[in-house]
């Protein structure tokens, strides 16, 4: 009969700042499908909302900040 043995290894996540931070943001208005694509800086996508919403009227927005991660061994 064979055994497994498990260990907890603690591990260390953190925003690498090589790869950069991307904002967007999306129109959730009923039946808009826009988006301000994504940029480099926040302000270029909240502008973008601001415009949006003086073309439509629409005013519900989603913003969405990715990054770059990388987990490493506490060990």
């Amino acid at each position: 009969m064979s055994r497994v043995v498990l260990r907890y290894v603690p591990h260390t996540i953190r925003h690498v700042p090589d790869g950069g931070v991307t904002f967007e943001a999306f129109c959730v208005a009923s039946g808009c499908d826009e988006t301000s694509g994504p940029h480099e800086e926040q302000e270029t996508a909240q502008d973008w909302c601001l415009r949006h919403t003086g073309r439509t009227g629409h005013d519900l927005f989603r913003r969405v900040a990715t990054d770059h991660a990388c987990v490493t061994r506490d060990e």
